[in-house]
């Protein structure tokens, strides 16, 4: 499943790259993918654990950038 998010508040592009490598390395997950120009996070994941791996995606980011958030 791939489903892109809105982005709230601000990300520097170094946090950017540290969140999309660490949501990359989760197992199950596909892509993740920061466009900072849209403020939107792109995520595509297994099916079955998508809301689970959306939830440790948001754990990521509030724990490297916490002035960003992901507005499901």
């Amino acid at each position: 499943m791939k489903k892109v998010f809105k982005l709230e508040g601000d990300i520097c592009p170094n946090c950017g790259g540290k969140i999309q490598d660490a949501i990359n390395r989760l197992d199950g997950v596909n892509e993740a993918k920061i466009n900072f120009l849209t403020l939107k996070f792109t995520l595509d994941a297994e099916d079955d654990r998508f809301d689970q791996l959306l939830g440790e995606s948001k754990r990521i980011f509030e724990k490297i950038e916490p002035t960003c958030s992901i507005v499901a």
